[in-house]
């Protein structure tokens, strides 16, 4: 691609070539496009993808593109920083030298006099204008990597368990006082803007006793934890067991038949149904395998009355003790309850919305959910665990009390600004949560607040010594976060049109320490690459770094509304203990209380906290920092491509999905390659290319959102359930559903779903492409 630069020297020093298209006209840059040359360069024809791109893509030259087994590339190639590196680039993309070079030399020979005397003003007036208008100056990316290893030696584990206990000295107050806590934590770090932003919001809490599990054949009384029910008032107002609910459930007591559905499967219900009437029953349902407000879902559609929830012994990490305990859970998709769709600010109509679901919720601890079973003692072995289920023999009938209140509380946010100097109106957010109300759930809220704290203090030491980051940092500590991430959603709904068009990534920090086993990173597709090169970047000074696997599945936490309504590219990197069962899904939705010691057993040196931090300050700062966004296109195509494989697609894909899914990665191919390679080059990087650029990566991954998701699924297809599961899960869902209800309505409908989506990613790649054509032949 040939280029034709003109009086690029003359920008004023200081001043960034990476401002906005209205500052771009004062500057005296020109691109010429040549297409025609482009077409004739040397070697245009073989071009190819290079390093990691090429492994996966094997024959990519070839029109025919397969679907065979299909990694997403453990390299981005197609950004500029990485092909700098490539010892192929110029062999494979080679462009001719600069016009200006060329012309210089003949225009001397032709006019020799002419030359003389415009090469003596010309000493003159350079010799002037030298002193009055410096040279621009170098590019800061040859150093970002330096600057990046400055901010993040500063973050020192001692540190983040020095603001990790001063945390943990807030006595139990309310969340405005923690959040204001936390507000002047951060000011005191030198964080110039920070605000306190609340929001007043329908919260279900306990009530001023704690639920019951009658059995009616014995008369026993339990409480959740599988006590027996006392008299003691302090036992009645032990927060463990008040906290032992379901919020948002429905309230009331129910007498009925106690049915075993275990996961509550499409498979589970299917067999149950054929032997039973299971109207107005109660099911015993365990946690896990799929998100719990899918299974409910389908619960309360097949017209159970109540439901107890348990966490089988069996899917728990040996490390966790857990089965006398019992744990809250929330049944609220995300938001005020009473606005939904809405920001819960002043003047806003608040909708009637106590419960939200007709059944009658309570979690109980593994030791009652036995005893509800009858489960033997023999039964138990040192060497293998087995599952907890009901014999086929025998019914029991129990009584479900429920009993919580709905109030309006007061959720705080904290939110401070860095302000960036290039694009000041574009945000890189990287979220923790604070103390919501109560500490069930443990202390982890102080591991995530600790974190980010101690990179607001490394990045603070550098901002003082006069850096900033080009693009705006957003230093985010929400409320609420356990009924439901509702400051999150609060804030984000409150600004959603400006969050639509400046937020360009959002980092994760929800429950970083949950276990002390094994790194497990998650990222949107197209920040897998990104994800992956940080712990690498985080790993050279150690003797063994164990880099693990970036899967893009869901998570919990306040990440929920930026991934699935405002289609933001996200990523987090949380520790975790190893997985005992194929069913540990989504067993991250139980908070169970854990005195404050639990996390100082789980990483005493706090070493797991500072590699947390270093990990999440890498990626943030090469999102804030790199001139072109450090997203990568044609991960995102082959992670299509990867969803629609196997026998499940022989089931109900139809050949339009297979076939805009390689259009999608013709176009992610060309995209990446014609106008990504030649923002590479800092020299012909031009600020309105890299505008345009930036605008496309930004919103790549907005075209798969859906436009209606079965409850507790993502609204975004790119992220998958589970780890075992390769597939969009709308498609899955749609199959249980046909299952059920014997009905293909629900699978046309996710497959048309599936493929608008497909198909309107690869016209925004398409339209991007046509933009930087339509464009550059403009400036010929």
């Amino acid at each position: 691609m040939a280029y034709h630069k003109v009086n690029a020297d003359q920008r004023a020093q200081g001043h960034s070539p990476y401002l906005d298209n209205d500052e771009l006209q004062a500057t005296a840059l020109e691109l010429e496009w040549d297409m025609e040359k482009e077409l004739e360069e040397p070697g245009f024809d073989h071009f190819r993808l290079g390093g990691a791109v090429q492994h996966h893509l094997g024959n990519s030259q070839s029109p025919d593109l397969d679907l065979e087994p299909i990694q997403p590339s453990s390299s981005p190639k197609g950004r500029f920083q990485r092909l700098q590196e490539d010892p192929d680039y110029i062999s494979h993309y080679t462009r001719q030298a600069p016009k200006s070079n060329r012309c210089n030399f003949f225009q001397i020979l032709k006019v020799f006099c002419t030359a003389l005397i415009l090469f003596i003003f010309g000493i003159v007036i350079g010799y002037y204008a030298r002193k009055k208008c410096p040279s621009p100056p170098a590019s800061q990316e040859p150093n970002n990597l330096h600057i990046y290893h400055e901010i993040l030696k500063e973050i020192k584990a001692e540190n983040i368990q020095r603001i990790y206990r001063d945390l943990l000295q807030f006595p139990r107050e309310d969340d405005v006082e923690v959040a204001m806590k936390i507000l002047v934590q951060w000011t005191s770090q030198g964080l110039e803007d920070v605000r306190l932003v609340n929001y007043s919001v329908l919260l279900d809490l306990p009530g001023s006793s704690s639920n019951t599990v009658t059995l009616k054949n014995s008369g026993e009384c339990f409480y959740p934890s599988g006590q027996q029910c006392s008299r003691d008032t302090k036992t009645l107002h032990s927060q463990d067991l008040l906290y032992s609910y379901a919020a948002y459930s429905a309230k009331g007591t129910l007498e009925a038949e106690l049915v075993d559905i275990q996961y509550g499967t499409a498979e589970d219900l299917i067999r149950i149904q054929a032997i039973t009437n299971v109207t107005k029953k109660i099911a015993l349902l365990k946690l896990g395998q799929s998100p719990l407000l899918y299974k409910l879902s389908l619960l309360e559609d097949a017209g159970f009355g109540g439901v107890l929830l348990y966490v089988d012994p069996c899917d728990l990490p040996k490390t966790a003790d857990l089965a006398d305990k019992a744990f809250m859970v929330s049944l609220n998709s995300g938001g005020d309850p009473s606005t939904p769709g809405y920001a819960s600010i002043d003047g806003s109509y608040r909708q009637s919305r106590l419960n939200l679901t007709t059944l009658l919720v309570q979690p109980i601890s593994a030791v009652l959910a036995k005893k509800l079973v009858s489960f033997p003692e023999d039964m138990v072995q040192k060497d293998r665990c087995i599952p907890l289920q009901m014999p086929a023999t025998g019914k029991k009938i129990i009584s479900l009390s429920i009993q919580s209140v709905a109030t309006y509380k007061t959720i705080s946010n904290v939110i401070g600004y860095l302000k960036g100097t290039v694009f000041p109106d574009r945000y890189i957010i990287i979220g923790s949560h604070h103390n919501s109300l109560n500490s069930y759930g443990g202390q982890e809220w102080a591991s995530s607040t600790a974190i980010i704290t101690a990179f607001i203090q490394a990045l603070m030491l550098k901002v003082k010594r006069g850096w900033r980051p080009d693009r705006t940092i957003v230093f985010c500590s929400w409320g609420g976060t356990s009924f439901g991430n509702v400051g999150s959603y609060e804030w984000a709904e409150d600004l959603k049109r400006v969050l639509q068009r400046n937020v360009v990534a959002y980092v994760s920090l929800h429950n970083p320490v949950r276990g002390n086993s094994t790194l497990h990173p998650v990222a949107s597709p197209s920040l897998q690459q990104l994800a992956a090169e940080s712990q690498s970047f985080n790993c050279v000074e150690k003797t063994k770094c164990l880099g693990s696997n970036v899967s893009s599945v869901q998570i919990q936490g306040d990440a929920d509304y930026f991934i699935n309504h405002l289609g933001v590219p996200a990523t987090q990197f949380s520790y975790e203990d190893i997985k005992t069962s194929e069913n540990s899904s989504f067993l991250y939705e139980a908070l169970f209380p854990v005195h404050t010691t639990k996390t100082e057993e789980l990483d005493p040196s706090f070493s797991l906290h500072e590699t947390i931090a270093k990990l999440t300050g890498q990626v943030t700062l090469q999102i804030a920092n790199e001139p072109v966004l450090p997203f990568n296109a044609l991960d995102i195509a082959l992670e299509v491509q990867n969803s629609l494989k196997g026998n499940f697609c022989d089931e109900v894909v139809i050949p339009q999905l297979l076939a805009v899914a390689s259009r999608l990665r013709d176009t992610a191919e060309l995209f990446q390659s014609d106008e990504m390679r030649p923002a590479n080059d800092p020299k012909e990087r031009a600020p309105i290319r890299v505008r345009m650029l930036n605008d496309v990566l930004q919103s790549l991954e907005k075209s798969f959102l859906v436009h209606r998701a079965p409850p507790g699924l993502y609204r975004n297809i790119l992220y998958r359930l589970d780890e075992r599961t390769n597939r969009f899960s709308v498609l899955l869902e749609a199959l249980e559903h046909c299952k059920l209800h014997q009905s293909n309505e629900t699978i046309q409908a996710a497959l048309s779903e599936v493929l608008n989506s497909i198909n309107s990613a690869q016209v925004y790649f398409k339209a991007g492409l046509d933009v930087f054509e339509t464009t550059l032949a403009g400036k010929k």
